[in-house]
């Protein structure tokens, strides 16, 4: 059909002949129905000029190291991300912001030793999150509490040291059981005579001596409260004893300034 007539019947046709504009997709990623594969091209860093539209994106097999504050373009619509195989050893506690509605996560297979509550905290609806494979010996209490809607964890083969900083995984593991999957990987590394014994096989009385001896948060409140005001009692003790001693002495001392000059008759 020839486009003919006046100025707006040929820009009509134009525009129906024209092109229509594929969504972006970065040069090392293969891109196909919102997911975007960007594994295996030894990339550092997460590239940016990916589709808003993008639900799944795999960074798998690469050399990411460490993921910066905002390392995401917005993607309001994600719901997977893995980082499976990479390099990960810091993750900034802004990194992820952006990411509000990622369902699952995979950070398994990295370096990972410390991991910071507020990581998480912008994963409101993160119901998979895989932790397996990592350098963890424990998990900071609020890590897992940031993520309510957390359904299935990943934590196998980290070296766990189970001492007293493990209580706190412990707790939520043994109320959460239904959500730790590959409980059996789940094994201390650190003492050596605890070396591969399963964290959820420990009972409540393999913690009594940390519950004894842990203390309170109003523990350390009274202390913080009593500390300075024994400071200053010591302070003040000490000083009015000192005077009442230099007041002793000098008492001890005056008879001998005001004793009469001896008269020697007959000399």
């Amino acid at each position: 059909m020839g486009c003919r007539g006046g100025p707006s019947t040929v820009l009509a046709c134009l525009l129906l002949l024209r092109p229509l504009a594929s969504p972006a997709c970065p040069t090392a990623c293969r891109c196909s129905s919102g997911e975007a594969d960007c594994s295996k091209h030894a990339l550092r860093e997460v590239p940016q000029s990916l589709s808003t539209n993008t639900s799944a994106l795999w960074l798998g097999y690469n050399f990411i190291a460490v993921l910066e504050p905002r390392s995401f373009p917005p993607l309001p619509g994600l719901l997977l991300l893995s980082l499976t195989h990479n390099h990960l050893g810091l993750i900034h506690s802004q990194a992820l912001v952006g990411l509000g509605a990622l369902q699952e996560l995979d950070l398994s297979n990295n370096y990972l030793t410390v991991l910071s509550p507020e990581t998480f905290l912008p994963l409101t609806s993160l119901a998979t999150l895989n932790l397996g494979s990592n350098r963890l010996g424990e998990l900071e209490p609020g890590v897992l509490r940031a993520l309510p809607q957390l359904r299935a964890l990943f934590l196998q083969d980290n070296p766990w040291v189970c001492s007293c900083g493990i209580l706190p995984l412990w707790r939520w593991l043994s109320h959460n059981r239904e959500k730790v999957r590959e409980k059996s990987l789940v094994l201390c590394r650190v003492p050596e005579q605890l070396n591969k014994y399963p964290i959820m096989a420990f009972g409540n009385e393999s913690f009594k001596q940390c519950q004894e001896t842990s203390l309170s948060a109003q523990h350390y409140i009274v202390f913080l409260i009593i500390g300075p005001f024994s400071f200053m009692a010591s302070i003040l003790f000490c000083t009015f004893m000192g005077s009442t001693i230099v007041v002793y002495h000098n008492l001890r001392r005056e008879p001998h300034f005001w004793r009469r000059p001896h008269i020697c008759r007959g000399c």
